[in-house]
């Protein structure tokens, strides 16, 4: 069955793996707000668990926002989790700070939270990662409404080098619609962490690539990210947005974004990929808008995915895909 709660719009998520259980993350916000668009400022982190993906118990609120004025002072949204060497958890979220109730801007920050268990947080003081304005942009440098710097993911470099972070960002040049890149950051011990150049090229279609992962299969290393129809820029504009891949040189890039092919269309986003206890790799989002309803906000059940014709297909198209 889906992941849903009853009285929340549920939403972007995350997951850890302790070998006996998925611990799933998750953005959600109460419907007596009304408007699903008041989600964004309203954020929580909730947490449940599974032992096969589909069957999910709830465990409440991950941690809460920080005081009023802090970097994460409005919401807290997406991010990722890894086990340190240590054996600590930690959690990358992205801060949001709305200036005001009535501002539509806000500034994007990343922030650390850790756990020795996945169910007892504590979150560091302040944001360990702002926009570094040397490659990106930041609030008030362009027509765009945020200083994008969030959906932290986090992995250890494949030869042993510390750790990468890839990041929802913009680049500080071009025309402003098409300025979506993926930022990069690195650590060496998964507490300081150093701003880099971003590993993708602006004007690549997007305004922003949000929610990014790069996995591994059967050889081949793929970005996922996505992005809706308004967001798309350049040569994408007016097309069907949604869950998009991009073929991936290497587990840090160099991204082909130009060449990115539309996974799932935007009835659902903010796809994770991930493999079940038998190993088949599957598809995880959230459900957008079915044709004439309202948005859903729930987690989709597992989609099988296979690597075909060198690039990343669903194995069961979804029924009356645009």
């Amino acid at each position: 069955m889906v992941f849903a709660l009853p009285d929340h719009w549920v939403w972007d998520f995350w997951l850890a793996d302790d070998g006996g259980l998925f611990h799933l993350f998750f953005l959600h916000a109460p419907h007596a707000l009304a408007d699903p668009e008041l989600r964004h400022r309203n954020a929580r982190i909730g947490h449940a668990t599974s032992s096969d993906l589909v069957d999910w118990t709830f465990h409440g609120v991950a941690f809460e926002p920080g005081p009023p004025g802090s970097f994460d002072g409005s919401a807290t949204w997406t991010g990722s989790i890894v086990r340190g060497p240590d054996g600590l958890w930690r959690m990358f979220y992205t801060g949001s700070m709305f200036p005001s109730p009535a501002a539509s801007t806000n500034i994007e920050s990343i922030g650390l939270a850790t756990s020795p268990d996945l169910f007892t947080w504590h979150k560091q003081p302040g944001p360990i990662l702002s926009a570094d304005s040397r490659w990106y942009e930041t609030l008030g440098t362009s027509s765009w409404p945020e200083e994008a710097w969030r959906d932290p993911w986090v992995y250890a470099d494949p030869d042993g080098n510390g750790w990468h972070m890839l990041i929802t960002a913009r680049a500080n040049h071009g025309d402003d619609a098409g300025r979506g890149v993926i930022g990069h950051a690195v650590s060496a011990d998964l507490e300081q962490w150093q701003a880099c150049p971003p590993l993708s090229l602006p004007q690549m279609g997007f305004g922003h690539l949000e929610v990014p992962q790069i996995v591994e299969i059967d050889g081949n290393m793929v970005l996922v990210f996505c992005c809706n129809a308004p967001r798309l820029a350049n040569a994408l504009t007016g097309q069907i947005g949604g869950i998009w891949t991009a073929a991936a040189a290497s587990a840090v890039g160099p991204f082909d974004i130009e060449h990115a092919n539309l996974l799932v269309d935007e009835r659902f986003f903010a796809g994770r990929l991930l493999q079940d206890r038998s190993g088949q790799w599957i598809l995880l989002a959230f459900a957008m808008n079915r044709p004439g309803e309202p948005f859903q906000g729930e987690i989709s059940d597992p989609m099988p995915v296979v690597w075909n014709n060198r690039q990343l297909t669903l194995r069961h198209p979804i029924r009356g895909a645009a």
